[in-house]
């Protein structure tokens, strides 16, 4: 059993651009999290990025922080390349999403792109829905249900 952790939570009341670091937030089951422009969307309700992909483009010179990519989920100690379509994480001590998307369409130039010069969302990053709603907080376990 794979487990890593919540680094950050990260939301925006706008679509393609930056989210910001809240330290918790709620997710809420078959949308998303509360206050997020991305929830409601059926396939990709919450997005998740490893922070070991950030350190990648930090590694260029870059100093990023938790959101830039406009993930809702900074992640630690999960290969979240090596998951499958229909994985399912347990995330915090009640919610439970499943892996519907891995990497994505970019738009060109994105909001990201255009202020980092890269973005790692399309190759490195997945996309969940919420099947079971709860609070997810900074330093909550992520844990891969088998």
């Amino acid at each position: 059993m794979t487990v890593g952790r919540v680094v950050a939570v990260c939301v925006s009341p706008t679509k393609h651009d930056k989210k910001e670091s809240v330290g918790r937030g709620l997710l809420k089951t078959d949308w998303g999290f509360e206050g997020d422009a991305h929830a409601g969307t059926p396939r990709r309700q919450v997005s998740l990025l490893a922070a070991e992909s950030v350190k990648k483009m930090e590694g260029r010179g870059m100093d990023l922080e938790p959101g830039i990519f406009a993930e809702n989920l900074t992640t630690e100690g999960i290969d979240l390349m090596a998951l499958s379509i229909g994985d399912r994480l347990r995330i915090g001590p009640q919610a439970l999403c499943e892996v519907t998307q891995i990497g994505k369409e970019c738009l060109h130039p994105c909001a990201v792109s255009a202020r980092v010069g890269f973005c790692v969302m399309p190759t490195e990053g997945i996309f969940v829905r919420v099947l079971e709603g709860g609070e997810v907080k900074e330093g909550d376990a992520i844990e891969v249900i088998p």
